[in-house]
């Protein structure tokens, strides 16, 4: 069965390195992968874009294509945007379908502040998005708890709905949000670093240039 990928993030502003390394995952995996943006995100300050405009800018990068969409679910909802309520929420949705979170290697090193972070194995695979060449210091208790459930077998991912860990090899790319933040502060343009389709519609990047009064 085709796996479901979630990809999540606050997306402010949604640039190509996102998009990159969601697209390669889908390609890897053979899976639809869903791109969704969190409301209010527990272990980082809140977005300096709103949830619509970061709605807005996503809905433009995505357009065009069909195998990356946008779920919204975590904005549709109240209060902080904890990963595995979601994940039950998906599993309700899609029964036994497999689904994949897809984490930064730096993010899945971190796993365990995450809030019932063993318990995400019970709903989902994880996939670690990690660059050729570059290895995450990964904590000792973590690794114990993933260790046996660690494959390089892609098609246990797509015969088993949950429950074990999948290295990705992503191309590298060094865009920061924060780094195109800045840029539009200062009134620049960052052209080749946003998707194209954000540019279409001054509007949509108006929240990063009157942030900081440009």
């Amino acid at each position: 069965m085709k796996p479901l990928a979630i990809f999540g993030g606050t997306f402010d502003p949604i640039h190509i390195g996102h998009l990159s390394v969601a697209w390669e995952a889908a390609e890897l995996l053979d899976a639809e992968v869903r791109l969704m943006p969190a409301s209010v995100p527990p272990h980082r300050l809140p977005p300096t874009a709103s949830a619509e405009q970061r709605v807005n800018m996503l809905r433009a990068a995505l357009s065009g294509q069909t195998r990356l969409t946008l779920d919204t679910r975590e904005l549709d909802r109240s209060g902080p945007s904890y990963t595995i309520d979601t994940l039950h929420e998906f599993r309700r949705e899609f029964g036994d379908r497999p689904l994949v979170l897809l984490l930064g290697a730096d993010a899945f090193a971190g796993l365990r502040s995450w809030y019932r972070w063993r318990d995400l194995f019970e709903v989902t695979h994880i996939g670690v998005l990690n660059r050729p060449g570059v290895e995450a210091c990964i904590p000792v208790e973590l690794e114990r708890a993933v260790a046996p459930r660690r494959t390089e077998d892609l098609n246990i991912i797509r015969a088993q709905p949950a429950g074990r860990v999948v290295e990705l090899m992503a191309t590298p790319l060094e865009v920061s949000a924060t780094r195109i933040r800045e840029l539009l502060a200062a009134g620049r343009d960052p052209r080749y670093l946003l998707p194209a389709g954000l540019f279409d519609d001054s509007a949509l990047l108006a929240p990063y240039r009157e942030s900081f009064g440009h």
